[in-house]
């Protein structure tokens, strides 16, 4: 009898589908600004329609040619760069004097259990106390200065640093930290040149986060008997529904901290390169 013909396997026609909607899969960097231009534009789109077609009055949403000429205004004639410029130190100061005691603070916390619990829950039942409560006692401690500006940011970032530290710490591997042990690593060793190095990418992203964090307490901070920045002019402005001047600190404050997170982004690039090389 002649012989069938040998079966083979078919493979089921695979679905092709888009790189865009693929988890996790690369995209090409020319589509990637396209999308983040169009997820920047569409809302200022979005407002400028509803300002003209909304039949909403100025006051509540003025328009943003309106906000626009009103930050031309303030740059040119009121001291806007002088405001950031305050700005940015208050902010920048607060910050890394938290970086300064949080980062050793919280990998001392991740490495020993006996600092865990020593320092953890004392670290988490402060946390959740709003920094607006510490106004009145930073005035009575420190004054109406500078420092007392710089101590409410410190205060609204140093805690949340300290634990997230401590978990970028936690989660570097065991294995690593036993494979240390067994060559006969000591302790100053185990953190120094294992623990420290394998977290260091997680906590450049702490760090990252928690600038954002430290913005967001600027115009608290400048609550006290404050007479310049972005946080003070925009709380000015409140008392005299100046809304313009409103949204255009607010954007402003949005755009140096859109600016200050690419730049921390390209840091960790450049700090830890294979972390970004394709599969």
């Amino acid at each position: 009898m002649p012989s069938s013909p040998p079966l083979t396997a078919t493979r089921a026609p695979q679905r092709r589908t888009s790189s865009l909607w693929t988890v996790r899969a690369p995209i090409a960097r020319r589509t990637y600004w396209v999308l983040a231009l169009i997820g920047l534009f569409t809302p200022l789109v979005l407002w400028a329609v509803l300002s003209a077609y909304g039949g909403l009055d100025p006051v509540f949403l003025p328009a943003p040619l309106q906000v626009l000429t009103k930050s031309w205004t303030w740059a040119t004639e009121l001291g806007l760069l002088d405001d950031m410029g305050i700005s940015i130190y208050r902010v920048v100061t607060g910050f890394l004097l938290s970086a300064v005691i949080a980062l050793p603070l919280g990998l001392f916390i991740g490495s020993y259990r006996a600092v865990q619990a020593l320092l953890e829950p004392l670290t988490d039942f402060i946390r959740y106390m709003p920094a607006v409560a510490f106004i009145p006692l930073v005035m009575l401690w420190v004054g109406i200065g500078e420092a007392s500006k710089i101590s409410i940011i410190f205060i609204g970032t140093f805690f949340q640093m300290v634990l997230m530290v401590a978990e970028d710490v936690r989660r570097v591997p065991a294995a690593q930290v036993e494979a240390a042990q067994t060559m006969g690593a000591s302790r100053s060793e185990l953190i120094e040149k294992v623990i420290f190095p394998s977290a260091k990418p997680a906590l450049l992203d702490t760090m990252r986060i928690t600038m954002g964090w430290a913005w967001t307490y600027l115009v608290v901070a400048e609550l006290v008997a404050a007479n310049s920045g972005l946080g003070y002019a925009i709380l000015r402005a409140q008392r005299f529904l100046q809304t313009d001047t409103i949204f255009a600190g607010i954007i402003v404050i949005g755009l140096i901290g859109l600016v200050t997170d690419q730049l921390f982004r390209l840091a960790h690039r450049r700090a830890f390169p294979w972390l970004y090389l394709k599969g």
